[in-house]
């Protein structure tokens, strides 16, 4: 815990009896749902652009201090700005974090190629930190960022909301309940990727002709950040990052710590031994600077306790599994979800969190006698669950030992993707593939002149 924190908390708890004076707290006389100053955490923002996900996350925790805000795009974030006008205004994280020594913890909601560096230099000042899904940008820097999580003994949650779900826990009980026998197969999907289109032929003629110039409020190097430079141009920012390899993780990277999720955690899958994928490219061009448009990964999971092996295959662009005996006519998946398949029946999810949650075929979910609430539930919402954890010291749903091996596990599948039709063997202990050197390069980067971890 925050050892600030912690003392401020302690001298309320020492001074509120006096010999022959009794002082009532500060949250008695203010009434139910009251919080005294000291009661609350100071909380800074990095990354909180209108209509971002760090401006929400900034939202959920408004019951706490909001002191400081950051961002590299001042235009774009003016909104948040005014909503928290107490709150000091940064460009540059680095800048924050040398001059504002009040601050107890850290929302980190930046594109992926900057969560590991702001994240890691949050921890080694001893701040709390929820970081946005998924946790890095690389396998190494999510290793690493757990390894520090657990060094310096701070609290910490993951952007993956559904972890904090009733459906999830749900289903590791109906998982443990044996409702549907030994899982053996594994089916993932997303529509991802949708919008913001960067394959298409506009991006190829932008990127050999155009160099817009960089929009008033914007610090592009600062955006950069450790990735190699190159000019701006709105393909990039504020939308299309995702799809670049210098900055996002692709769909299986944006969407496999909401979709897989509930299979990591109910079937306790860790990582995988044996990973391959194919994947298209529609665009020549540019493919080797992009995720690919549409991919299917295949993964191998060895036996786990209880669990046996099971094969996960995760798919995207659109492309669904078989459709399975169970579904009535005419019945469809969602745009995203899963679907476990075990000895006696098959259990299906939407995306985050298990939504969704039932067995198949019908009749077996209409009959079947749900097991005992066995597993604690969030009683708040996910970066509610977080600041509890600020506060009382005991983890949070999806802090870094959880985020890490399951952001770790998404971002293989994408390194599989980069070297498609290539069957890998990962060496989760030692942290590299035993077959495949080029692999084993994409297991972290390079960093720009002056960026470091």
């Amino acid at each position: 815990m925050n050892k600030k924190y912690n003392s401020r908390r302690s001298f309320i708890k020492k001074t509120s009896i006096i010999p022959g004076i009794m002082i009532i707290p500060r949250h008695v006389l203010g009434g139910k749902g009251f919080k005294a100053p000291s009661d609350k955490l100071n909380i800074a923002g990095v990354g909180v652009r209108k209509w971002g996900m760090g401006s929400g996350n900034i939202d959920a925790c408004s019951g706490e201090n909001i002191v400081a805000l950051c961002d590299v795009d001042y235009n774009q974030s003016v909104p948040t700005f005014k909503k928290y006008p107490k709150a000091k205004v940064y460009k540059d994280f680095r800048n924050m974090f040398e001059k504002q020594k009040d601050i107890d913890a850290v929302i980190v909601a930046t594109p992926d190629h900057n969560h590991a560096i702001i994240t890691m230099m949050a921890i080694k000042l001893g701040k709390h930190v929820y970081c946005q899904k998924p946790l890095t940008h690389t396998v190494f820097e999510a290793r690493k960022i757990t390894e520090a999580a657990r060094e310096y003994k701070v609290q910490t949650q993951m952007g993956n909301q559904g972890r904090s779900s009733d459906e999830i826990r749900s289903l590791k009980e109906w998982i443990n309940d044996d409702a549907i026998g030994p899982v053996r197969e594994i089916h993932a999907w997303t529509d991802r990727p949708v919008g913001g289109n960067p394959w298409d032929t506009f991006a190829v003629k932008a990127k050999s002709k155009e160099k817009p110039p960089v929009p008033e409020g914007l610090d592009w190097d600062l955006w950069l950040g450790p990735a190699p430079y190159r000019d701006y141009h709105p393909d990039y920012h504020p939308l299309s990052w995702r799809a670049w390899l210098d900055f996002g993780t692709g769909s299986m990277g944006d969407m496999g710590c909401h979709i897989l999720d509930p299979s990591f955690y109910a079937l306790d899958l860790g990582s995988p031994s044996e990973i391959q994928a194919t994947s298209t490219h529609w665009i020549p061009e540019i493919s080797s600077q992009t995720y690919p448009s549409a991919s299917i990964v295949r993964m191998k999971f060895p036996k786990r306790g209880k669990h046996p092996e099971v094969n996960l295959t995760w798919s995207d662009g659109r492309i669904l599994p078989q459709i399975p005996d169970e579904f009535k006519p005419g019945e469809k998946f969602t745009l995203s979800g899963a679907m476990l398949v075990g000895d006696k029946g098959k259990i299906i999810h939407d995306s985050h969190g298990a939504s969704g949650l039932r067995i198949l075929p019908e009749q077996k979910m209409n009959e079947y006698v749900r097991p005992k609430k066995t597993i604690p539930r969030v009683k708040t919402s996910h970066e509610g669950d977080w600041i509890r954890a600020c506060k009382d010291g005991k983890p949070a749903s999806s802090n870094f030992e959880y985020g890490g091996p399951l952001t770790e596990m998404a971002l293989l599948g994408m390194i599989a993707i980069r070297l498609k039709d290539q069957r890998l063997i990962w060496d989760s202990k030692n942290m590299k593939f035993t077959n495949n050197e080029m692999a084993n390069e994409l297991v972290h980067k390079k960093y720009r002149k002056g960026w470091s971890l």
